[in-house]
């Protein structure tokens, strides 16, 4: 697990820390921002650090002397008051200047040739947009073909929610002190990070205080995953109903049945509300098609997925209304989201719902939910998340860069895998398709969500590591990639007789 943890958070940690390490953490941080430096960047180079007034800054002073120390010509630039730096950050500029190598007040003009440039300027602690000064510093900086190495935070980038606070340096790394921050994570955060390197600084941080959420990685969800015996039947795996496919999107229906079959139910019914749509699906035949409220009918389904291709006709609504009042496990997606945040009486159904609930959408979605814009969602995904859960008690996946997957007791992960293959028409619904067939095959709410979440992204990557997009990936690609994915997590697994994998 790789704890994340809240700003409020971080500053406890590094209380409590400061008690148990053997040198100030800004001695630490600055040592291990150097001994990165050092083994990826030969010595001799050419570097720029760039301070702020901040402690953030004094991080970068001390990594400066430690690389100057160490054969990398640096130039140190400190904007801002000295005067007003913190004791630490002081403490730090008096050790730069006793190695008698100039520090300067602005940024050099005109700007040599750096292999490296490192971001001191603002750290975790900024939550306000920054002024036009500084907000063209940073488009200097950004402008330089020089890689970008941050401390701790991209500068401008707001650690708690991800979000641009202006302007914010574009990081090819950045190393994370203590512990992650959700604004590494998702929203802008991953664009603005890039690759982040973990620094514990001697901490464990767990271990002093728990953590607020999790960063999501198949080490997570491999262990939510339970071996099949030899005597089983399909049975066992669940039987699941995907309501919607209304005229012209019975597409997304099939996305959906396909995606749950794949990823292991037991049988898939499509309910389709289209009048026209075929009585079977050729590329799938295993599953069975129905039209939508004839599914209602049948006694042996174990959950239900409403929502892919489903509109917004009376129709829709009726088949909403009868998937909300029975007693299964249920996924909601699309335009079923979109009917409950215009239909009070159904967001009441799903308010008052007993039975387990996964809600799964994207921004917009979202904000409909819950009466805002899509901008306000997007300013704090964390809080959305969360509101969600309040307002419906059920798990929730809010889509988007690095998703958010929240359980109806307040857990959360922020999912890491995935990329730009998965922006396009269709991955939705065979997200949807993934978290109910693992609904089906026994996981609770929370840990379907987490693995379906985690599986789409990473199938998305195996496809791109292939050479397949991410310009032009399909969601039909996914779903054949994610059992891939699936196979590999359990490639621990065994038979019952164990003369075989699983």
């Amino acid at each position: 697990m790789t704890a994340v943890y809240h700003i409020d958070q971080i500053r406890t940690l590094e209380t409590l820390g400061a008690e148990q390490v053997s040198q100030p953490l800004m001695i630490l941080a600055g040592q291990a921002v150097a001994d990165w430096v050092r083994s990826h960047i030969p010595t001799g180079n050419r570097i720029l650090c760039v301070a702020g007034q901040g402690n953030n800054g004094g991080d970068a002073l001390v990594a400066g002397r430690l690389l100057q120390a160490a054969g990398y010509e640096v130039d140190m630039v400190l904007l801002g008051d000295p005067a007003h730096l913190p004791t630490d950050a002081a403490r730090a500029l008096q050790a730069w200047q006793a190695t008698d190598r100039p520090w300067l007040r602005a940024m050099p003009v005109p700007l040599p040739g750096y292999r490296l440039v490192i971001d001191g300027l603002f750290g975790i602690g900024l939550n306000r947009p920054l002024d036009q000064a500084w907000c063209h510093v940073i488009d200097t900086l950004n402008k330089l073909a020089a890689p970008k190495l941050a401390l701790d935070i991209p500068s401008g980038l707001c650690a708690r929610t991800g979000t641009i606070l202006g302007n914010a340096i574009m990081a090819r790394w950045t190393i994370s002190f203590i512990a992650l921050k959700p604004g590494l994570l998702t929203h802008e955060g991953p664009d603005h990070a890039g690759e982040v390197i973990m620094a514990s600084l001697g901490m464990d941080a767990p271990m002093l205080l728990p953590p607020a959420g999790r960063a999501l990685h198949g080490a997570d969800v491999a262990g939510l995953l339970v071996p099949r015996r030899r005597n089983c039947h399909k049975g066992l795996f669940g039987s699941v109903g995907v309501v919607g496919g209304a005229a012209g999107m019975v597409g997304a229906a099939l996305l959906a049945g396909r995606a749950a079959l794949k990823l292991g139910a037991g049988r898939v019914t499509l309910g389709l509300l289209d009048q026209d749509a075929p009585r079977v699906d050729h590329l799938q035949p295993e599953m069975m098609l129905r039209h939508a409220e004839d599914l209602f009918h049948l006694d042996h389904l174990t959950c239900l997925v409403v929502g892919p291709g489903l509109g917004k006709s009376a129709d829709a609504v009726h088949v909403l209304d009868l998937a909300l009042r029975r007693p299964l496990p249920l996924v909601l997606d699309a335009d079923a989201l979109n009917l409950i945040a215009d239909k009070p009486d159904l967001a009441t159904q799903l308010a008052t719902r007993r039975d387990v609930t996964v809600l799964t959408p994207h921004p917009a979605e979202a904000a409909r939910m819950l009466g805002c814009s899509t901008a306000e969602v997007q300013s704090d995904r964390l809080q959305a998340a969360s509101t969600l859960v309040d307002h419906f008690g059920a798990d929730v996946i809010l889509k988007g860069c690095g998703s958010i997957c929240m359980a109806h007791d307040g857990a959360w992960c922020i999912n890491t895998s995935g990329n730009p293959g998965l922006a396009n028409g269709g991955q939705g619904d065979v997200l949807a398709g993934m978290a109910v067939a693992l609904l089906a095959q026994g996981l609770n709410g929370y840990d379907a969500a987490q693995l379906a979440v985690y599986l789409h992204g990473a199938a998305a990557d195996k496809l791109v590591n292939e050479g397949i997009g991410p310009v032009g990936l399909t969601a039909s690609e996914v779903i054949d990639a994610a059992r891939a994915v699936l196979r590999g997590l359990a490639k621990g697994w065994r038979m019952e007789t164990g003369n075989r994998h699983a």
